[in-house]
């Protein structure tokens, strides 16, 4: 079984007074991993927010009758808990008057979980994203050779727990996911009455990894206005499916101040909705992939890194200057390209962008040295530490 990094944060708040909140797609081992950390536990009740009684039980609780309900329990574990109406609220009832009840709810889609729960459980909970599988997840599972090894097949079928953990079955993993899971929660919205729409610009912009992405020019293409394109977007991102970087703009006149590029979390995923499992050889889409593979791959580094904060963005000028990806934490920028082709990294940084940032760091990313980018993240002063 892959270890997943969570179990390290997570595990000391078993027993805290705070209810743990787990997000993250379907599918990518939220509830493998409380089982993992839940294996020693013999007083845990399991609920699933899919299930009707499961809802209809919620939506009658009573302080009384979830302690008649949990009876020697005292861990309670709420899975899809985004399906149950005014979660949040119910969850504060159980933290506040069900006194030594360990709450850990999961959910797929946070617009619909953060929504009801931010508000009633402010101060009560530990908030984590959860993502498929990583890099340093992998080497940690088998060895660093092995999976730079992997890096061209992970870039085609990416790096769900079920895809990785049984070769050659991707193909049938991923279909399955992108057919039975990856609507399945955005679907069952009220606010969704274009779902042929949803998919159609799911695709335009599993086409449009790297590139700027204009809301409206997408809109024009599938047959939605800029307004309803850009609320899709936010539903797909809260959903985990895709995520987005914004321009980065602080010294120059002319660092575009509003564009935005988005990224898919996984690249199988981004594949099966093409519906383009083929080799990175075969491909023209390559720069693309390796682009969306090294910042993904970081972005879950950085979210896991729950003592840092860092902000990122991509780099761009109206002269169509341009850095792939941009990292700030305290006040240190750090700048990087992606070259699939090693041949090919012999690139600088933009005299533009080093005269106006000139205590800024540049590196270019390729399959060569991409285990020290996945694997590392840039020292901070020890004082901050």
């Amino acid at each position: 079984m892959i270890k997943r990094t969570l179990e390290k944060a997570i595990r000391p708040l078993l027993g805290s007074q705070k209810a743990i909140i787990i997000m993250g797609a379907r599918q990518v081992g939220k509830s493998t991993l409380l089982s993992t950390l839940l294996a020693d536990h013999r007083d845990v009740m399991w609920l699933n927010g899919d299930d009707v009684d499961v809802q209809s039980l919620f939506s009658q609780m009573t302080s009384t009758r979830i302690r008649t309900i949990l009876g020697n329990s005292n861990i309670l574990v709420v899975d899809e808990a985004q399906r149950i109406a005014d979660i949040g609220l119910r969850l504060k009832l159980i933290t506040d008057q069900v006194p030594g009840v360990q709450v850990i709810a999961t959910g797929s889609s946070s617009f619909e979980l953060a929504s009801k729960i931010n508000e009633p459980l402010t101060g009560r909970k530990r908030e984590f994203r959860m993502f498929p599988v990583t890099f340093a997840e992998m080497v940690a599972n088998t060895n660093l050779i092995e999976e730079m090894r992997l890096l061209p097949h992970r870039m085609v079928f990416g790096y769900y727990p079920e895809v990785v953990s049984t070769p050659g079955q991707e193909r049938v993993v991923l279909k399955e996911l992108a057919d039975s899971y990856l609507y399945r929660d955005i679907l069952s919205l009220e606010g969704i009455n274009k779902p042929d729409k949803l998919v159609k610009l799911l695709q335009a912009l599993a086409f449009q990894i790297g590139s700027q992405v204009s809301y409206n020019e997408v809109g024009q293409l599938i047959g939605l206005d800029s307004k309803t394109v850009e609320r899709y977007v936010d539903i797909l991102e809260k959903s985990y499916i895709i995520f987005r970087l914004s321009s980065f703009s602080r010294n120059l006149r002319n660092e575009l101040k509003s564009s935005r590029k988005i990224y898919f979390w996984d690249l199988g995923i981004r594949n099966a909705v093409i519906g383009n499992f083929s080799q990175v050889e075969n491909r023209n889409d390559v720069g693309a992939l390796w682009e969306n593979y090294a910042i993904a791959e970081r972005m879950k580094r950085l979210y896991y890194d729950i003592d840092r904060f860092t902000q990122v963005w991509f780099w761009r000028t109206q002269q169509q200057k341009e850095l792939d990806f941009l990292e700030d934490e305290d006040g240190m920028l750090h700048a990087y390209e992606f070259k699939w082709n090693e041949h090919k990294a012999n690139v600088k940084c933009p005299a533009s962008f080093t005269t106006a940032y000139p205590e800024a760091t540049f590196k270019v990313i390729t399959p060569l040295n991409v285990d020290e980018f996945l694997l590392e993240l840039p020292s901070r002063d020890k004082s901050q530490l």
